[in-house]
């Protein structure tokens, strides 16, 4: 395994950062591409169905797209020569950000939803998402307290999650608007 050295000190690395960088670039590509294409298939979709039917055609799919990119960059880190260190920091990162990564195909249709002044809760998909999203959940919210805690984690959950997709859309967008808007002035001395 080759270990990364780290060319601001010279001495070897732990964690290479570029990695992470890289990878957490590839998870915002990731999420914003879910919530536009899962988005864009319900719009769609609702030309020729009613909006759950759409939803419930087109979240399974998003789900298990967005599913497998992630597994597939994660094994794709596992496989390269990266430092134990950076592997086993990418397999945190993945598990801690899986879920707000689900949630974004699962946030379009909610977006759809609340703009078509619907209620996303008749979706079949939707409400498979989060009884799986609280088999999860539901634990966290009995050791922190009561069962009546559930409400107030699904809640976290989902402003949470959707926080993590606007600054991973964010850290996506920017640079391009940087390149757009051109360099900044040079200052007269």
């Amino acid at each position: 395994m080759a270990v990364a050295p780290d060319r601001a000190n010279g001495t070897v690395a732990m964690v290479s950062l570029a990695h992470l960088k890289r990878r957490l670039g590839q998870y915002a590509a990731v999420w914003v591409s879910a919530f536009l294409l899962s988005g864009t298939a319900i719009l769609v979709g609702l030309w020729f169905a009613d909006l759950m039917a759409a939803a419930d055609a087109v979240l399974p799919v998003g789900l298990a797209l967005t599913a497998l990119t992630l597994g597939a960059g994660v094994v794709a880190s596992l496989m390269s020569r990266e430092t134990v260190g950076t592997k086993l920091l990418v397999l945190l990162l993945a598990g801690l950000l899986v879920l707000p990564l689900l949630w974004a195909p699962v946030s379009a249709a909610v977006a759809i939803a609340f703009f078509a002044d619907r209620s996303i809760e008749y979706s079949e998909a939707y409400a498979g998402f989060q009884i799986g999203v609280s088999r999860v959940l539901f634990p966290i919210g009995q050791a922190l307290g009561d069962g009546d805690l559930f409400g107030w984690v699904w809640s976290a959950f989902q402003w949470v999650s959707t926080l993590v997709g606007f600054l991973s859309a964010l850290a996506k967008v920017w640079p391009m608007l940087k390149r757009l808007l051109g360099p900044e002035p040079a200052t007269e001395s």
